[in-house]
């Protein structure tokens, strides 16, 4: 087998693609060929031990894979070799076989490509979780979403309007703004790269009017730093901020607004809320299935590159150039 290892905390450049003997699966596993793996921001982040989750080296990055069962481990049952199936791995994904626990597979719909397979749980998992069972958002609302043109950005533009809301994708060029309103964003707005008090007003103002007098009823923040304050100033009463990711930095909140808002700082945890509860992240899943079966939501996949190639693929996400997904390919 082959996979690009992280042997030291570092960039995407320090990654070294390397043969390893295939591995075996033990009790209550899977051996996967890989097919497809997603590449997504903690990526970006693991390799330089900025993750919450630090595997031990060698250890190669990837968290989302797709591929076909090549051998079943002791104790499993209900899969087959040559099952297709998709798995959140946690890391390993960059390589061509990898070892998971059965637990952790979900079978790939019939019709779904690999690639789709490898770039669908993540970010569509985290966005439906956050609007369903964080914001609980009702049709009708209006849903702001920082970062629109991200990986769960763009699953969130998709999944707000298939819940009947009105979406507003905010980013941070005309470009990311065109391809929102390609995948069905109502409104966009540009927002600068940095922001003064001055600016952080004037984007405030610019969600408001946008969003209509009374302010926007949900947040969808992946961006956080100083972005996240205006939007807050932007809420509707009893409105609801969503806190996703903050690759601009963990923002400092005056908490009195969310007091003369009747609004709510909602966390949004995917990860741990798949462990919490099993049964509602697999009713999610269900759902999540259907809506593509339906042609609600597909993955918005803007750039692919093989295995050896996972530098670049790193580096385009991590300069925040992406629009919608990265995958990699491992045939």
């Amino acid at each position: 087998m082959k996979a690009m290892l992280s042997t030291a905390p570092g960039g995407p450049e320090t990654l070294e693609l390397t043969d390893l003997p295939d591995p075996e699966p033990k009790k209550g596993e899977l051996l996967i060929r890989v097919r497809a793996a997603g590449v997504n921001f903690p990526d970006t982040l693991i390799i330089r031990d900025l993750y919450q989750m630090k595997p031990p080296r060698p250890f190669a990055p990837g968290g989302e894979i797709a591929g076909d069962v090549a051998a079943i481990g002791e104790g499993v049952q209900g899969f087959a070799v040559g099952d297709r199936v998709l798995a959140l791995s946690g890391s390993g994904g960059f390589s061509t076989h990898l070892t998971i626990d059965a637990a952790r597979a979900i079978p790939i719909p019939d019709g779904m490509p690999y690639e789709d397979a490898a770039c669908f749980i993540f970010t569509y998992g985290t966005s439906h979780h956050a609007l369903k069972d964080r914001a609980r958002i009702q049709p009708g609302e209006s849903l702001l979403i920082l970062g629109a043109a991200g990986g769960v950005g763009a699953a969130a533009i998709e999944l707000g309007k298939a819940a009947g809301a009105k979406v507003i994708a905010a980013v941070s060029s005309d470009e990311k703004a065109a391809f929102c309103r390609q995948i069905g964003a109502d409104e966009t707005l540009v927002y600068p790269r940095t922001l003064d008090r001055d600016a952080q007003k004037a984007l405030s103002g610019e969600i408001k009017t946008l969003a209509g007098a009374d302010g926007v009823d949900v947040v969808y923040d992946a961006v956080g730093g100083d972005y996240a304050e205006p939007a807050i100033r932007a809420l509707a009463w009893e409105g609801r901020f969503l806190v996703v990711g903050f690759p601009a930095g963990i923002p400092k909140i005056p908490l009195n607004l969310t007091l003369l808002k009747g609004s709510q700082i909602v966390g949004v945890f995917w990860g741990a809320s798949t462990l919490r509860d099993p049964k509602g992240h697999m009713q999610n899943i269900k759902e999540l299935f259907q809506m593509y079966g339906q042609g609600k939501i597909t993955p918005r996949i803007s750039a692919r590159y093989p295995l050896k190639q996972a530098a670049e693929a790193l580096t385009l996400m991590q300069d925040r150039k992406v629009m919608g997904k990265v995958v990699l390919t491992m045939d």
